[in-house]
């Protein structure tokens, strides 16, 4: 794992947490993208060289939406950047990791990720984040 790449926070209101971000940060969102196939709705903002994406469900079936019933708005997950994601799977399967998605799919800012199951990562969900190049797809 290269670095960590961005932390996910749960929101119920977008606009609401756009707001309060921009104020703690002293700027606005970078970008705004929804993922469809994942019920969810994003927006990236940058403190230095960091990340931070909220995400709010636009749908109740939504991960995120059955993670703020549970547990209410906050930190979601933690997503690592890796150079090569399938392997990062097959090594970290290896090492006994329970992967939720084995396949790689696209999630937002131009990403190819997975998905590590808390229970065998102490409660946090981590996510593995590649970028996305045209022959990685192919």
């Amino acid at each position: 794992m290269k670095k960590i790449e961005h932390i996910g926070i749960a929101v119920k209101d977008l606009e609401v947490s756009n707001k309060l971000f921009a104020s703690l940060f002293g700027e606005t969102h970078y970008k705004m993208e929804e993922v469809a196939s994942e019920g969810v709705k994003t927006s990236f903002f940058k403190s230095g060289p960091n990340k931070i994406e909220l995400l709010q469900a636009t749908n109740s079936e939504s991960p995120i939406a059955k993670f703020i019933d549970k547990k209410g708005e906050g930190v979601h997950h933690i997503a690592f950047a890796v150079s090569d994601i399938k392997a990062e799977i097959k090594r970290l399967k290896n090492e006994g990791f329970v992967v939720l998605n084995e396949t790689p799919k696209k999630g937002a800012d131009n990403k190819l990720v997975a998905f590590l199951h808390p229970k065998t990562t102490n409660g946090v969900l981590i996510e593995l984040c590649q970028e996305i190049e045209e022959n990685i797809l192919g």
